[in-house]
């Protein structure tokens, strides 16, 4: 792959996901796009880029993206936003929440499906306090494959054991061959959509906590900015957003600001403004 080719392919991917990728990334694009181009009987990126120039279906160019921006996930990823979710989070949307009695939560980067199923978890504990209650959890990805394996719910051994406490595991869980496959009664709580994070967010409707984590990263600091921008669009007044341990708001918008002493949680900026003036 010339350095031409490798600047192509850098902008496809920025336009169409956001991802960005730089020249010490290469290894990373052959270890992901050349089981691409095997399978469709070329030799390597540089054919399969040629391909992409000369009118490459949607199917195709769908598979590029997907590949690329497919990211790893696991049970209670970091641990520490699901603290903060059950000893910080829930309480206040009990409060806040007690007459319209209903919460809305978006994994905006659900992956296989670990977050959502993280959190439905954590709901389900807590279905005793929400007795009454309509809970949603949206996930979406922009990869419709991993997002098939997170309707399924069915995970590998490796992957149960990877942040999933055991006593939930079982209580959660059935061992079916090799499998494990979460039960039906966690799998009716998440919705999940294909969705990108560049698209209007208009027909997301209205959401109370948002679980952005490790997606910005990939982004450049316009990207990010917009993003926000529109996160803030769809987060109520006094809802909640969770990023990533390695991404913060700071130096890229003031939309957000971050929860002193709760690490990765940030409330939108015209809540602090309302609490001063009250």
């Amino acid at each position: 792959m010339t350095p031409e080719e490798f600047s192509y392919l850098a902008d496809f991917l920025k336009k169409e996901s956001g991802l960005i990728i730089n020249e010490n990334k290469v290894y990373l694009v052959e270890s992901r796009l050349l089981p691409i181009a095997r399978d469709l009987g070329l030799e390597n990126l540089s054919e399969l880029i040629a391909k992409m120039r000369a009118n490459g279906p949607a199917s195709l160019l769908d598979q590029i993206t997907e590949a690329m921006t497919t990211n790893e996930s696991f049970f209670f990823r970091d641990k520490t936003p699901f603290t903060i979710l059950e000893e910080t989070v829930l309480p206040a949307m009990l409060q806040s929440r007690s007459a319209a009695r209903r919460l809305r939560i978006w994994c905006a980067a659900a992956s296989t499906g670990q977050e959502p199923y993280s959190i439905a978890m954590i709901l389900k504990e807590w279905e005793a306090k929400f007795s009454g209650w309509k809970t949603d959890i949206v996930g979406t990805d922009l990869s419709a494959d991993v997002l098939r394996r997170a309707k399924l719910g069915k995970y590998t051994q490796f992957e149960v054991q990877r942040g999933l406490p055991i006593q939930l595991m079982v209580k959660y869980f059935k061992q079916e061959g090799n499998d494990w496959e979460i039960s039906s009664d966690l799998r009716a709580m998440v919705q999940y959509r294909k969705f990108n994070l560049l698209d209007s967010f208009s027909a997301m409707g209205k959401f109370d906590v948002i679980f952005c984590r490790n997606v910005l990263i990939y982004f450049d600091q316009e990207t990010k900015a917009e993003i926000l921008e529109r996160i803030v669009q769809v987060l109520s007044p006094d809802g909640y957003l969770f990023l990533g341990a390695a991404e913060t708001v700071i130096g890229i918008t003031d939309t957000f600001k971050p929860v002193a002493g709760q690490r990765g949680l940030y409330i939108p900026a015209a809540q602090l403004k309302r609490a001063a003036v009250a």
